[in-house]
């Protein structure tokens, strides 16, 4: 039975919060008195479906199932989670959180998305909620604050982290949290650069986006200080920066009148710089590069994408009915060209990566390469048989063809979404000792489990496509037929009859 989160306001951040609930399979019941508040979240869930997925290289699990309120204790009732994200008033959220707390499930977690107030000003009314403040878009990046009692914010912390978050607990309350106060201070300083009239807007942005944000992205503040000290450390950037701490650069204590003035000065320079897309292109556009730089970042395990990679590791695997299900997954934008349709070049790394889950399979995991062995590619053949597109399910099924001795040979269909057909994929790979980079025999379990595999599948038909070369004419999944051009595409296994020499290893690929 799936988990209910109850989402209390649908603005932005609500919203956020339904989408990363509901995408990771828990049921949402969501309150908001907005006769609008159904479209704006649907629209907000609609991005989220676009790009979450395509941060992962498995299949998020099933979507739970999505209602709206208009009684706020039938949207709290039998939850287990509980967020308030309402306008930044207190009398507000005290009224609220009372409520919430007469009629939501006493083992309810009950979370604030406050970014200012403390849970002992939430809380001073008699309610029993934690400070729970995300970072939009909540569906994409992991970060959320945690301040309260240790065992409520404990509680909050598992089940942030099943869903893909980043629990940052507090060690103790402050006004506007962690990050909020780290922001401001950026904030203070780039409202007196823009009313001094040293920068605009957009220069700002890009002093943020072409420099330091890139290193914050991967490294946050201190650091990216320790590698400016060189060699010799944090202890001698100190030494060396320190002083520049007591010059008259900041502003910090100082804030600039906020009048209609500063507004108008703002407001129309923003226009300037992005007025020209909707809020929706930006959302998009953000969302894009947030989840390319988040799977670069997974490469190395640094910042956000390890977060990403450990909550990949406990989504639950893919089953077939007949072969193994070895690819799961949403196409990310990052994988499409100019026409929008999936490059080539990923068609292959969507095969390599039914590859490696094969290999998994089989018991050559990571721990079997790091004890010297592996499976290292030969041969491949992509046959193209449909266009694949951004925000696509692609699901890859594994056949084994053969599977006796040092050799491993795979036949991988990747599908739509809908079962159509779109490529398929075949492979030769040779077991190859790490030590010494020449071929070997596998251990006797792995061995033992291929030798299963390719037993059962020789009882299946052979695949369509198996054992093509080059320049043969095919029939695409529609039925028409694809003739290339003639061309010389006699196949060899090597050189003068040897054994072809492998030229990829598997596994560890990200």
């Amino acid at each position: 039975m799936a988990r209910k989160a109850s989402i209390i306001g649908g603005g932005v951040i609500g919203g956020g919060w339904a989408a990363r609930f509901l995408l990771n399979g828990w049921d949402v019941a969501v309150f908001d008195p907005d006769p609008e508040a159904e479209r704006k979240i649907g629209e907000v869930i609609a991005n989220a479906r676009r790009s979450l997925p395509a941060l992962y290289d498995k299949a998020l699990p099933a979507e739970g199932r999505l209602q709206f309120h208009t009684d706020l204790a039938s949207a709290v009732s039998g939850a287990d989670w509980v967020q308030e994200s309402v306008p930044e008033r207190l009398d507000i959220k005290h009224d609220l959180l009372g409520a919430i707390c007469a009629a939501a499930p006493e083992t309810a977690v009950i979370g604030s998305s406050t970014s200012g107030f403390k849970p002992s000003e939430l809380n001073a009314k008699g309610a029993r909620a934690v400070v729970a403040h995300p970072f939009n878009p909540v569906y994409l990046l992991p970060l959320v604050e945690l301040v309260g009692a240790a065992s409520e914010t404990a509680r909050a912390a598992e089940v942030l982290r099943a869903i893909g978050m980043f629990p940052l607990t507090l060690r103790k309350e402050i006004d506007a949290h962690i990050a909020d106060r780290l922001l401001e201070a950026v904030w203070r300083e780039s409202l007196w650069l823009v009313k001094d009239g040293v920068a605009t807007t957009e220069e700002i942005d890009e002093a943020i986006r072409m420099g330091f944000g890139l290193r914050w992205a991967q490294m946050g503040l201190f650091e990216t200080y320790r590698i400016a000290g060189g060699e010799a450390g944090m202890k001698h950037f100190m030494a060396q920066f320190g002083p520049c701490l007591s010059w008259p650069w900041t502003k910090l204590m100082d804030v600039p009148e906020f009048n209609d003035a500063l507004v108008d000065l703002i407001a129309g320079q923003s226009d300037a710089q992005s007025g020209h897309l909707t809020i929706r292109e930006l959302e998009r556009l953000r969302d894009d590069n947030l989840v390319g730089i988040m799977r670069v970042l997974r490469k190395s395990g640094s910042g956000a994408g390890g977060v990403v990679t450990a909550h990949e590791a406990g989504l639950p695997e893919a089953q077939g009915a007949t072969l193994p299900v070895t690819v799961e997954r949403q196409v990310p934008a990052s994988w499409t060209d100019y026409n929008g349709h999936m490059n080539e070049t990923h068609y292959l790394e969507a095969g390599a990566q039914a590859t490696d889950r094969f290999m998994e399979l089989i018991g050559a995991d990571a721990a079997y390469v790091a004890s010297g062995r592996s499976y290292f590619t030969v041969e491949s053949h992509v046959r193209f048989l449909d266009e694949v597109k951004a925000g696509e399910r692609l699901r890859a099924t594994t056949q084994v063809l053969g599977g006796a001795g040092k050799k491993m040979h795979l036949f991988h269909r990747l599908e739509h979404g809908d079962g159509g057909l779109a490529a398929t994929v075949e492979t030769l790979l040779v077991h190859m000792d790490l030590a010494t980079r020449r071929s070997s025999a596998p251990d006797p379990a792995v061995a033992a489990r291929l030798e299963e595999f390719a037993a059962a599948h020789a009882r299946l038909p052979r695949p369509e496509g198996a054992g093509r070369h080059v320049g043969q004419a095919q029939a695409r999944p529609g039925g028409e037929e694809m003739r290339p051009e003639p061309i010389n595409s006699q196949r060899t296994s090597g050189t003068g009859g040897e054994e072809p020499r492998p030229v990829h290893e598997n596994q560890g690929r990200s």
